[in-house]
């Protein structure tokens, strides 16, 4: 059986580690990309159940990335995490999300939350 897969947009190298680890630990494979340019390119041929999308990024911001998302017919079933040390801006984009976790995020909690999103979880 094919496992789920995530994306996991986060330009700290560290954190991006971490979420992978928590998503793998909950039923995940997992990709890392580092700035929103690659992630841009990634998008446009991947089909990913679930996103965890930095806010601030390199090159193409995190909402930026977020409208693409959201506006691609083929990713209506993605499932879209923000994670972000930005409140504010975490509070402006919560409708657009299916889960705003506030940085820090915790291994366990990631795990748990991502696991709720699976299809057909």
């Amino acid at each position: 059986m094919k496992k789920p897969y995530a994306l996991i947009i986060e330009d700290h190298i560290h954190t991006a580690t971490i979420f992978s680890a928590a998503l793998k630990q909950a039923g995940y494979d997992t990709q890392l990309i580092h700035d929103g340019l690659n992630a841009q390119d990634v998008i446009k041929i991947e089909s990913p159940d679930v996103v965890v999308l930095d806010l601030h990024l390199p090159h193409v911001s995190g909402p930026e990335l977020l409208d693409q998302i959201r506006d691609d017919e083929r990713l209506n079933e993605t499932k879209i995490i923000l994670a972000t040390a930005d409140p504010l801006l975490a509070q402006e984009l919560e409708g657009e999300a299916d889960l705003v976790l506030v940085k820090p995020i915790s291994f366990d909690q990631l795990s748990l939350l991502s696991k709720r999103l699976m299809p057909d979880g």
